[in-house]
């Protein structure tokens, strides 16, 4: 966890009460830290995003993934880190990835669609999404108790060790929900939520788990389109998130048939598509308390 975080010096006030205030002494916080990583295929740069130290070979993977690259273990060679030194010392913030000699390389550029803040409109969006696809969420038979979805923001954060040190992260986890007790399968940790689910999705590669049948997704903030676009190439039927979704990823949960939930709080959560995949719950609750 050494490089995840990283302490920074502060004054630190403690407000009593109106017109109060009481410096305490000068100590040190922990922060998530926070570097650049530069994705390199076949000796040319694809692309840089700032992203919390570690599991770097699961993020470049996962990001290969959500990008339409790659959508098998046996497409992605190898992957190491390449030199990058800052005073003398390797940085490890560039990663090279090998694919496979049959898989077409990508554009130097990133493609303009994979961020929700392009500027193109949502149909043209969600019409890249649906050509890039491989994997087809609709056709997945997961039936989830709405009771068990509920619980499943609340194991997330148990095991959410940096954000217990920082409070500066946002977490992504992938769930096995066909037992009586959900089981976490992969947490991952970021300063970028798409990090994060990139980083769990890069693991589901790298174990040759993909398509994600059958499998939940959590995350512990909203759902944007991106978040959507990730979890729907990676083949995941159902992605629950503790926070609001957008209007455009409502949009494309329904044009690829995933279930989409948000504000999933423990004791309630919001359904925006892909309801029949909410099976009753476990426990004796009304049908209308379901549905509501």
């Amino acid at each position: 966890m050494a490089r995840m975080t990283q302490r920074r010096k502060i004054h630190r006030f403690v407000l009593d009460g109106p017109g109060t205030e009481h410096p305490v002494r000068f100590k040190e916080d922990v922060l998530a830290a926070e570097e650049p990583l530069e994705i390199r295929i076949g000796g040319s740069s694809f692309a840089v995003t700032m992203r919390t130290p570690g599991d770097d070979f699961d993020l470049v993977a996962g990001f290969l993934v959500s990008e339409g690259i790659i959508r098998s273990h046996s497409e992605l060679v190898s992957l190491r880190f390449c030199a990058g030194e800052k005073d003398g010392m390797q940085t490890f913030n560039v990663v090279e990835a090998q694919l496979r000699p049959d898989v077409p390389m990508p554009d130097t550029m990133r493609h303009v669609y994979t961020s929700s803040s392009c500027g193109i409109c949502g149909t043209d969006s969600i019409e890249a999404v649906r050509k890039t696809i491989h994997f087809d969420p609709s056709l997945d038979e997961l039936r989830v108790p709405v009771d068990l979805l509920a619980e499943l923001p609340e194991r997330l954060r148990e095991t959410q060790a940096v954000f217990d040190r920082t409070g500066g992260v946002h977490a992504a986890g992938l769930f096995k929900v066909d037992g009586p007790i959900p089981e976490l399968l992969c947490l991952r940790e970021d300063v970028g939520r798409h990090n994060a689910v990139d980083k769990v999705v890069g693991w589901a590669l790298r174990q040759d788990l993909l398509p994600l049948t059958g499998l939940v997704l959590q995350v512990s903030g909203r759902a944007s389109f991106e978040l959507v676009q990730k979890a729907a190439l990676a083949g995941i039927p159902v992605l629950s998130a503790v926070s609001a979704p957008s209007s455009l990823a409502v949009d494309l949960a329904t044009e690829t048939g995933l279930t989409l939930v948000g504000f999933s709080r423990g004791h309630s959560l919001n359904v925006y598509s892909g309801r029949d995949r909410l099976a009753s719950s476990r426990k004796a609750v009304p049908k209308a308390a379901i549905s509501a």
